[in-house]
C-alpha cells in the first residue's frame, strides 16, 4: 500500500487548491463553493445509514435514553450546538452532548484533550451514560482517541454505538452498529476538517436530532409544536402556529396560548376540541405521540 493510501483523506492535499494563495479573492472563494457543492450530495448517498441511526435514537429515547453526542475540536462543537438547539425548538433535554475538554473548548482550541480515550469515558459517566442510551461517536478522521475511548466504554455497557467520520477507513467502523460516512474528499485547506468535513457532519447531525424528534410526535405536519416560548419571537411563532391550524384570530389565538400556561400542544388541543386546559393537559401528558394526538384533533374538526 503506498504512503497516499495509508493517508487519510481529511488530510490530503486537494490538487484542486494547488497555488491557493496566488489566487484572488474571488478566484478562492469561488474554489471554496465548488468544493461546497460536493457536501450535500456526500450525505445524500448515507441516508440509509442515518435512518438505522435514527431509529436507534427513536427506540433509545421512547425507552426512557438520551441521544448523546461525543466529540473533540470542531467535531465535538458541532454535537454541543445540535444538543443546545434541540431545548428550545423541540422542549426536550433528550439530547445531550459531551465536548473534550469542556467547558474552555467551546470558544478556543484546548491542546491535547482529544488525545485521551480514558478521558471520554470518564465524560460519559459524568453524564450519567446508561445502557438505555445511544451514543453518537463524531470525528472527521474517525480516529480521535477521545471518542474511540467513549464508544469503546459504551459498548462495554451494551449500549448501541453510531459513528459518524469522513473517511472510509476510520477505526471507529470497527466500534459502531452504524457507521455514517460522508466522503467529501480532500479539504481546500489540507487538513482542516472544520470545512467540508465539518460541513457534513453538520448535515448528519441536522438530519438525525430534526428526523428523531418528528418521529417522537414533536412536530405536527412541519410545525414544532413543543417549541419552548422563552421569547418574544417563540411566542408570535406559537401564536401563528395556533392561526394556522386553528383558523382563530391572532387575539383569540394569543388568550388560548396565555390559559394554557405557555404550553402550545394545550392550547391547540383546548382550541381544537373546546376542552378544559385541565382536560388538555391530561390528554398530551398521557399521549404517546402528541402529534398524533393533534392531528386526530384536527382531522375530527375538519370531517
Amino acid at each position: 500500500m503506498t504512503s497516499r493510501a495509508r493517508e487519510r483523506i481529511t488530510e490530503r492535499a486537494n490538487p484542486a487548491s494547488v497555488s491557493l494563495d496566488t489566487k484572488s479573492t474571488k478566484e478562492v472563494l469561488r474554489l471554496i463553493n465548488r468544493e461546497d457543492d460536493r457536501v450535500a450530495a456526500a450525505a445524500r448517498k448515507t441516508i440509509p445509514q442515518i435512518a438505522r441511526a435514527v431509529d436507534l435514537a427513536v427506540a433509545a429515547i421512547g425507552k426512557g435514553g438520551r441521544l448523546i453526542y461525543i466529540g473533540a475540536g470542531t467535531s465535538g462543537r458541532l454535537g454541543v450546538l445540535d444538543a443546545a438547539e434541540c431545548v428550545p425548538t423541540f422542549g426536550t433535554d433528550r439530547v445531550v452532548a459531551v465536548l473534550a475538554g469542556a467547558p474552555a473548548s467551546l470558544w478556543r482550541s484546548v491542546e491535547g484533550v482529544e488525545d485521551d480515550p480514558q478521558q471520554g469515558a470518564r465524560d460519559l459517566r459524568r453524564v450519567g451514560f446508561r445502557s438505555r442510551d445511544v451514543l453518537v461517536g463524531i470525528s472527521a478522521s474517525g480516529r480521535a482517541p477521545y471518542v474511540l475511548g467513549g464508544m469503546r466504554f459504551a459498548r462495554r455497557l451494551k449500549a448501541r454505538v453510531v459513528g459518524i467520520a469522513c473517511n472510509p477507513d476510520a477505526p471507529m467502523a470497527a466500534l459502531a452498529d452504524v457507521t455514517i460516512c460522508p466522503v467529501v474528499g480532500p479539504e481546500v485547506l489540507a487538513g482542516s476538517s472544520r470545512m467540508k468535513a465539518g460541513t457534513a457532519q453538520k448535515l448528519v447531525l441536522n438530519m438525525i436530532s430534526t428526523a428523531t424528534m418528528v418521529r417522537l410526535g414533536r412536530v405536527l405536519s412541519n410545525r414544532m409544536i413543543t417549541v419552548q416560548l422563552n421569547n418574544q419571537k417563540l411566542w408570535d411563532r406559537a401564536v401563528g402556529i395556533l392561526m394556522a391550524f386553528t383558523g382563530a384570530p391572532p387575539a383569540q389565538a394569543t388568550a388560548a396560548l396565555e390559559a394554557s400556561r405557555r404550553n402550545l400542544p394545550v392550547a391547540l388541543l383546548m382550541m381544537l376540541k373546546k376542552i378544559s386546559r385541565t382536560e388538555a393537559a391530561r390528554q398530551v401528558g398521557n399521549a404517546v405521540n402528541v402529534a398524533m394526538l393533534l392531528r386526530q384533533a384536527t382531522e375530527s374538526v375538519n370531517q
